[in-house]
């Protein structure tokens, strides 16, 4: 009698490794990366490549964030020191014979040209996840000052690059996983305090800080000109202050429902600098109007509101940290992206996820979002 083996389908053998994926934040990143496409054409498509290579970015981030997913959290627990390790190497190397560009020295030709930078948005998170969860049930007070210390080593050395906009994101990573991991209030409240004074100052003396001639310590003239135009774009409306401006009336004139596809003039008529880049939430805003900003939003919320939930039912603390410190990345590149094109922050080189242009970007938005895959993953495999 003979055996007939039938082969098992192309769906019954990739079911394993799609078994456990989280549906609704796949679904959240469907909507944000369809949000994506649909303004890249709008506002690239006569950009040479620009729209298809978007596309290309994210097929590249999704394909990571499938790879990563595979990935346990036990395994990522042993890459933690090796690659923060790798991360602050490759950033004094940069310090020491780095490739400059444009006044910032924040390349290193390794055969090929890199941002080591990139590599601590990821590294710094996981390395304080594993630095608590080594001291889970034993935490001293020391041990948050070392974990401070691991934080501020490779954010000054990216600030010094200069770099503003990744060192903010990579100090957001940093201090997200010292404040889950227990941090008390009593140390959080007090430099809050004192930068709302701090900014409060400044706002009321800006007319004296910002005038001709007058420098401030610390921060580097290209730095003092971002916070004074801030504060008043009309001082220079066609130099420093035409991002700001620009963004503001695209924003504005997009009105409830927004002046409708590839209708926005800001936009078409090449008003809005970076368009496809730093400034794309100011076309979105200009030809789908607060209506879509609101839609936008409410994608973000819910991608946010998901990540918090994964690393709520985390099974470990290494888990619970990892997720809630990936979560309030994304946070920090959506807030501060849409805050600066909205006039209320200062202008940096923060990319709005799934929107903006960007294959770097988009690597590591696809890494972080792989490992909140595997977060989600480990727990629902471990219940089945």
């Amino acid at each position: 009698m003979a055996v007939v083996f039938q082969r098992p389908s192309l769906l019954a053998r990739a079911s394993p490794l799609l078994r456990g994926f989280d549906g609704p934040l796949a679904f959240a990143v469907f909507l944000l990366a369809c949000a994506g496409m649909l303004v890249m054409f709008s506002a690239g498509h006569d950009q040479g490549t620009r729209f298809p290579d978007h596309g290309r970015n994210m097929l590249i981030a999704g394909f990571i964030l499938f790879a990563m997913a595979q990935i346990p959290p036990q395994r990522l627990m042993t890459f933690a020191v090796p690659l923060y390790v790798l991360g602050v190497t490759l950033l004094i190397a940069v310090a020491v014979f780095g490739v400059t560009k444009k006044g910032a020295r924040r390349w290193l030709n390794l055969g090929v040209t890199i941002q080591p930078s990139e590599i601590l948005k990821i590294a710094m998170p996981l390395m304080l996840a594993w630095w608590f969860q080594k001291r889970e049930g034993q935490l001293r007070p020391l041990d948050f000052l070392v974990a401070g210390g691991l934080l501020l080593v490779p954010v000054g050395l990216i600030v010094r690059q200069p770099d503003l906009g990744t060192a903010i994101l990579v100090l957001a990573a940093g201090v997200s996983v010292i404040f889950f991991a227990g941090l008390s209030w009593k140390l959080i409240l007090p430099p809050v305090l004192l930068g709302l004074v701090g900014v409060t100052l400044v706002v009321v003396f800006e007319p004296s800080l910002c005038a001709d001639g007058v420098r401030w310590p610390v921060l580097h003239d290209y730095q003092q000109q971002r916070i004074c135009t801030l504060l008043d774009p009309t001082r220079d409306p066609l130099g420093k202050g035409f991002h700001i401006i620009q963004g503001m009336i695209a924003i504005g004139s997009g009105g409830f429902f927004g002046k409708g596809f590839m209708a926005g003039t800001q936009t078409h008529l090449e008003f809005i600098p970076e368009r496809t880049t730093d400034f794309i939430f100011a076309a979105f805003s200009e030809e789908f109007g607060l209506f879509g900003n609101l839609l936008l939003i409410s994608g973000f919320a819910f991608l946010l509101l998901r990540g918090l939930t994964i690393a709520l039912e985390a099974p470990t603390l290494f888990s619970r940290l990892l997720a809630g410190s990936i979560t309030f990345i994304f946070f920090t590149y959506a807030f501060v992206n849409m805050g600066m094109v909205s006039g209320i922050l200062p202008v940096v080189g923060v990319p709005l996820p799934f929107i903006s242009y960007g294959g770097t970007a988009m690597v590591t938005l696809g890494m972080g979002l792989g490992i909140l895959m595997s977060i989600a993953r480990s727990k629902r495999l471990v219940q089945s």
